[in-house]
């Protein structure tokens, strides 16, 4: 009879480092396909990717895609929000305080996912894509809720461009990234809300009892949500 493992806490030394991130914006193809439509989608896809992760390991149960004015796109969820304490690894490779979050986001292959005592279960490349989002958007805004307080830090260009601070209060939980991507190396920087909408739809239909939204603040047509029962 095999003995089962206690569940290991999701906390900042639960994300594993193993690569750099710095061919993502000499070589975007590599990583996301193209710089084309299909590109820009794909950073969306890898951005819901590490909110669909969190619903497979049981924490999470809405996540929201928002299509802004601007071009910007939101992707939030109410998972465990990413670890933002010291990343101890990391930290003495660099000889200064660095944050989960900001490996999370500025390391190709750091995640939760590659330990398999945290997540038995992975709907993506977490961590590899959400870095490659990171590297390709002029702007990345990531704000995490835990413990009553709203964590934010600010990226542009794969770097950090704010550090990490708390700016407010908040009864949620999760994790709100929001990206403007990066139109000198992005051919298209406009989604294409029917094609967003199908693949949300089938994420939605592989996770019955999660809802997924996808708001159009373009246009100001109707919200679309997804969710199927189990």
């Amino acid at each position: 009879m095999t003995e089962e493992r206690e569940p290991k806490g999701y906390d900042a030394n639960s994300i594993t480092v193993l690569e750099g991130l710095q061919a993502v914006r000499e070589r975007p193809g590599m990583y996301i396909g193209d710089t084309g439509i299909n590109g820009l989608h794909q950073l969306v896809y890898e951005a819901v990717d590490n909110a669909i992760d969190e619903a497979m390991a049981g924490w999470c149960k809405t996540i929201d895609v928002i299509l802004h004015r601007d071009r910007a796109i939101t992707i939030e969820d109410d998972g465990r929000g990413i670890p933002i304490g010291r990343h101890e690894k990391e930290s003495q490779r660099r000889g200064k305080d660095v944050s989960a979050l900001e490996v999370v986001m500025t390391v190709l292959h750091a995640g939760g996912k590659f330990d398999k005592e945290t997540y038995k279960v992975s709907g993506g490349l977490h961590g590899v894509g959400v870095s490659c989002v990171c590297a390709l958007s002029e702007k990345m805004v990531v704000q995490v809720y835990k413990e009553g307080k709203v964590h934010e830090m600010q990226f542009s260009k794969g770097h950090v461009s704010q550090e990490l601070a708390v700016v407010g209060t908040t009864a949620k939980r999760g994790t709100k990234i929001t990206f403007w991507p990066d139109a000198t190396v992005m051919k298209v920087v406009d989604a294409e809300y029917d094609t967003l909408a199908q693949r949300i739809r089938e994420l939605a239909f592989l996770n019955p009892g999660v809802q997924i939204t996808l708001r159009d603040e373009r246009d100001g047509r109707d919200d679309s949500t997804f969710c199927y029962e189990g």
